[in-house]
């Protein structure tokens, strides 16, 4: 029997848990890290949009601050503003060359906050996924009946279409673990 419909169903389910885990790199967790601001949008250069991680260099001196050290001064003050504008509790100071970031601690209130968000961004993945085993499941059901596929051929596929879905649940879980781990840590 016909595998390509697991095939691209295994390749759809991977970019759902690429999106998810790049989804929850940008949860602020009380450390500083590049992934909290790499992927912000900076209206630079006569109205492109590119991302911080393209206009800087972004690095982490210590697990407190960040450092942007622009590669172009010009747009230090298009990239404080975009920060500013993102929301993500925190202030970027520019100086002269760079732009330093103080990343406070969170509070254990926060912290609860960002675990159910954390879980919110995961179960929109899982729904992602539902949404593929509904798609893939339909493919294999339009086969019945086709020459040279019976019965226990569309059940075996249905079986290994739901070993995927739970190999790909369970990547999400681990990501929510790792995440809700890294939160809950002070």
């Amino acid at each position: 029997m016909d595998e390509s419909s697991l095939t691209s169903g295994r390749q759809k389910m991977e970019q759902v848990v690429a999106l998810v885990k790049t989804d929850l790199a940008g949860v602020q967790t009380g450390r500083a890290k590049p992934a909290l601001v790499e992927t912000v949008k900076v209206e630079a250069y006569e109205a492109t949009v590119l991302e911080v991680k393209e206009l800087a260099a972004v690095t982490a001196p210590d697990p407190h601050s960040l450092v942007i050290k622009p590669w172009d001064r010009s747009v230090i003050a298009a990239i404080v503003k975009a920060i500013m504008k993102a929301n993500l509790g925190v202030t970027p100071v520019p100086e002269e060359e760079i732009i330093r970031i103080n990343v406070p601690a969170l509070s254990s209130e926060r912290r609860q906050e960002l675990v159910k968000l954390v879980g919110q961004k995961v179960e929109s993945g899982r729904a992602m996924l539902r949404s593929i085993r509904s798609e893939v499941k339909k493919e294999i059901d339009s086969r019945k009946g086709a020459p040279g596929v019976s019965e226990d051929d569309i059940r075996l596929q249905h079986g290994r279409l739901q070993q995927v879905i739970d190999e790909y649940n369970r990547k999400l879980d681990e990501l929510f673990s790792a995440k809700e781990k890294e939160l809950t840590e002070i």
